[in-house]
């Protein structure tokens, strides 16, 4: 069904002139090819006011741990294992040489490190959560102020939910903040995989490859750090995954502050084809691509009844005031949570992954402590309709029903929509 939405033509012509293509947006900043690996980027652009009359009083979130380590050895030392061998063999140009130098600084770093938080992904907790309280006071002020924040039981997101929480209590001592860690959360926090989407994303990986073929132009590169065609052209060197490998150590840098950075080994045509790869492959793997039956952004299906009966409880409750419920897990929660709850562009069908890019693209979705926000605003005014109002990275954005007051959408509207379409899927389940 084709959806409205009411939106003033002095916006949709500032939205139209404001908007970069990705490929625009690489060029000019090309920490953003690093796909699920891009550093968070606080927000720059103030948020509307609410309607006259109305104030927040709650928050549903869910949120991704912030920037971390890389999660395997091998990611870090496969790189350093062909640039040795090179080394050893005398054909390193002189770029090559100053690439091992500094993987071979960095490595010890990493050392009893793999899938941490890092510092910087600690600021940007931080960072989420001082923001928070600065933009919805009213939902963290007063000592009837309740938070409740879960994580999965993974440490990264464990010390993400901290230092969100440790702002927010730095704001308002006296609210009431609960803290949990379980397994018993990880079947909507962080949910497995049914057999119907296991299904549904067969043909994934042979996609991806023909893509990843099409998609990795090796040559320059490997010309530039060997000085033997012969070295990286053998069958057994596979050029263009040792590119895609060194990309993936290179890109994930920002991710602390080590003092190494590494991509003038890319041209930002390569680092563009590269990210092309990575926008298909988490397209077909979590988001709404009709190649996949547009049914992985089910993936979390469990996740949004969760913050919708969670919500229910907090609206038919007569003791509470004001709070959130916080949420912590990975990109491949929010991610589908995202497109499932078609935010922005989040939920749009592709059928030419060629031109992907000009209707989905993953690094708006899911950088490095991605998060989404529901903020839900009330008005005094007796039996006036709970409006709620949807941040993506704390942006505003769009949502699938109907308004005449962007971005606020009447909470009821929203709800019956997204309670449809959960029951349509689970009937198929």
């Amino acid at each position: 069904m084709r959806k409205f939405f009411f939106l003033s033509s002095f916006l949709v012509a500032a939205l139209s002139l404001s908007a970069q293509t990705a490929k625009e947006e690489i060029y000019a900043d090309v920490l953003k090819s690093a796909s699920n690996h891009m550093a968070y980027q606080a927000p720059t652009q103030p948020l509307t006011k609410a309607p006259k009359g109305y104030e927040p009083f709650y928050m549903s979130h869910y949120g991704r741990h912030g920037s971390r380590w890389l999660l395997n050895d091998n990611d870090y030392m496969n790189p350093i294992r062909v640039l040795r061998r090179a080394d050893e063999l005398h054909v390193l140009t002189p770029l090559g040489k100053e690439a091992l130098e500094k993987l071979e600084r960095f490595y010890p770093c990493t050392k009893g490190r793999l899938g941490d938080l890092s510092d910087i992904g600690e600021q940007q907790h931080h960072g989420i959560g001082k923001r928070m309280t600065k933009n919805f006071p009213e939902i963290f002020s007063g000592k009837e102020a309740q938070v409740d924040a879960r994580s999965t039981v993974v440490i990264r997101c464990i010390l993400s939910m901290t230092a969100e929480c440790e702002e927010i209590t730095a704001f308002n001592p006296n609210l009431k903040m609960h803290n949990d860690v379980s397994e018993s959360f990880q079947w909507y926090l962080n949910a497995g995989w049914p057999n119907r989407l296991k299904d549904a994303s067969r043909n994934r990986s042979r996609i991806v490859s023909e893509y990843a073929k099409k998609y990795t132009h090796p040559e320059r590169f490997c010309r530039a750090l060997f000085t033997d065609e012969g070295f990286w052209n053998d069958e057994d060197f596979r050029p263009r995954s040792f590119m895609r490998s060194m990309f993936g150590v290179i890109n994930n840098m920002q991710s602390h502050g080590c003092g190494e950075d590494l991509w003038n080994l890319f041209t930002k045509e390569e680092c563009y084809d590269l990210w092309k790869i990575v926008n298909i492959d988490w397209y077909l793997g979590y988001g709404p691509a009709p190649q996949t039956q547009g049914l992985m952004p089910f993936l979390q299906n469990h996740l949004l009844r969760n913050m919708i009966e969670t919500t229910d409880t907090v609206m038919a409750s007569k003791t509470f005031k004001n709070g959130a419920s916080l949420r912590f897990g990975h990109e491949v929660c929010v991610m589908p949570l995202a497109c499932l709850m078609e935010l922005d562009s989040c939920g749009r069908q592709v059928e030419d992954l060629d031109h992907l890019e000009d209707q989905w693209v993953n690094f708006r979705i899911y950088p490095m402590a991605c998060n989404i926000q529901l903020v839900f605003y009330r008005s005094k005014k007796k039996d006036a309709p709970i409006l709620v109002k949807a941040l993506l990275n704390e942006k505003e954005a769009t949502l699938p029903v109907a308004t005449d007051q962007y971005p606020y959408y009447k909470w009821d509207d929203l709800r019956t929509y997204y309670l449809k379409k959960l029951e349509e899927y689970e009937k198929g389940e």
